[in-house]
């Protein structure tokens, strides 16, 4: 089933809405130009999981994302994700100036934590690590996003509905890499230094 968990309930996403190309870090990790405008796109609720493979018809790429639950047209809930990226194929299609879905909308290429109520959290705070293996690849603050979570719900609520469960990712550091059959993945999210979340995924 293509559902995330929060507290005692269960929500199956209507779709995925992710936001590429936010940390300025990344950008220059992958040799991409700084866009004019928020880089967005879509992945189907078929792409929602819980494990982690490391292969769909050719290696695959992790990037650890801040992650969003949103109820009422707002975000209620705060998780972590990884965002599965056939890489090869969205060099290909980038330099064809074609769409990336092919690359980044396949089943299973939306993988989730739990996630935790926003409440009193401070959304300004929240950051990411990611752990390969107990060696750190990734890590990454709100503060370093070019856009802030609170301007890609406004974005986003211009042009498309936001149905309850649908699930905003924001974006990843730099740090991204291939994902390994048997690598174990251990992420946090905190919110200044109280850990919200720790999650391990053991790459198949």
């Amino acid at each position: 089933m293509n559902s995330v968990v929060m507290d005692t309930r269960t929500f199956v996403p209507t779709k995925v809405l992710c936001v590429g190309r936010n940390y300025l870090d990344h950008i220059q990790e992958l040799n991409n130009a700084v866009p004019e405008q928020m880089v967005v796109f879509n992945k189907p609720s078929t792409s929602v999981t819980s494990s982690l493979p490391s292969f769909h018809q050719e290696p695959l790429h992790y990037e650890a994302e801040i992650c969003f639950l949103v109820e009422n047209g707002q975000y209620t809930g705060v998780g972590l994700g990884l965002d599965l990226t056939k890489r090869s194929l969205q060099s290909y299609l980038k330099g064809k100036g074609l769409p990336w879905e092919r690359a980044k909308s396949f089943d299973s290429s939306a993988v989730f934590s739990r996630f935790v109520p926003l409440n009193d959290l401070n959304i300004a705070d929240l950051h990411l690590e990611l752990f390969i293996n107990c060696v750190r690849v990734q890590k990454g603050h709100v503060e370093q996003m070019i856009y802030s979570p609170s301007v890609i719900l406004a974005e986003l609520s211009s042009y498309t509905t936001l149905l309850d469960g649908d699930i905003v990712m924001t974006g990843t550091p730099q740090g991204v890499g291939e994902v390994h059959r048997g690598d174990v993945f251990l992420g946090r999210l905190k919110c200044g230094e109280k850990t919200l979340i720790e999650i391990e995924w053991l790459a198949h």
